[in-house]
C-alpha cells in the first residue's frame, strides 16, 4: 500500500472536527470528501487523476493506492477538500478518463473505513506509566520505547486517530505519520 499526504508536512489530514467548513469565493462551503476509484494499473494514471483535482482547485488531503484482486487494476482512496458542486464536476471528468473504470464519492455512506497512524510521544520516565495507560485505553500498540520517547501504532476511523493525537499532545507529540483512509463497501457490494 502506498500513501501520501497532500499537505506536504507528513502529519496526515487536518481533523474535520477541528476545522469548520470554509467558504470559497462562490459562497459554497468547503468540506472533506472521500472518493474511491477503480483504475488501470499502469504508469501515468495517478498524475492524470491528480491534474483533474488541481485544475479545479481541489486539495488532495490523503491518497492511498493499492492493488485489486485483478493485477491489471488498482483501487484508489482519496480524501479531498472542496465544494460539493466542484466535486460533482471532478467526478464527471474522472469517469471520462480512459484509465478510470469507475469513480464515486463515498462521503457519508455506511462503509468500512480505517486509517493507521504511528505517533511518537515525548515520554519522560516520570510520565511513562500515564502514557502507557492512555495508550492501552486507546487500543494503541507500543512499537518502540526509548529513554525519552514512546512510539505507538493506532488504527481506526480518522476521528479516532484525531482524538488520540489530541490526547497525547499534552505530553508532546514529536512526530506523527498517517497512512490515509482506506475504505471498503460492506457486504457483497463492490467498493468502487
Amino acid at each position: 500500500m502506498k500513501s501520501t499526504n497532500g499537505n506536504g508536512n507528513g502529519t496526515g489530514t487536518v481533523p474535520t472536527s477541528a476545522k469548520a467548513p470554509e467558504l470559497q469565493n462562490n459562497g459554497s462551503a468547503e468540506e472533506k470528501h472521500t472518493i474511491s476509484l477503480f483504475v488501470s494499473n499502469k504508469p501515468g494514471v495517478l498524475i492524470r487523476i491528480a491534474l483533474v483535482f488541481a485544475r479545479r482547485g481541489y486539495n488532495i488531503d490523503s491518497l492511498v493506492v493499492s492493488p485489486s484482486t485483478n493485477p491489471a487494476y488498482s483501487t484508489m482512496n482519496i480524501v479531498a477538500t472542496g465544494a460539493k458542486d466542484v466535486l460533482d464536476q471532478i467526478l464527471k471528468q474522472l469517469n471520462k478518463l480512459i484509465d478510470v473504470v469507475h469513480a464515486s464519492d463515498r462521503t457519508g455512506e455506511n462503509i468500512l473505513q480505517r486509517e493507521l497512524a504511528l505517533i511518537k510521544v515525548n515520554c519522560e520516565p516520570e510520565v511513562r506509566k500515564d502514557v502507557l495507560q492512555l495508550a492501552h485505553s486507546l487500543n494503541c500498540e507500543v512499537l518502540d520505547i526509548s529513554e525519552h520517547s514512546i512510539t505507538l501504532q493506532i488504527t481506526g476511523e480518522s476521528e479516532k486517530l484525531d482524538g488520540a493525537n489530541r490526547v497525547f499532545e499534552r505530553y508532546g507529540v514529536l512526530e506523527i505519520m498517517r497512512t490515509g483512509k482506506v475504505l471498503m463497501a460492506r457486504g457483497e457490494q463492490m467498493t468502487p
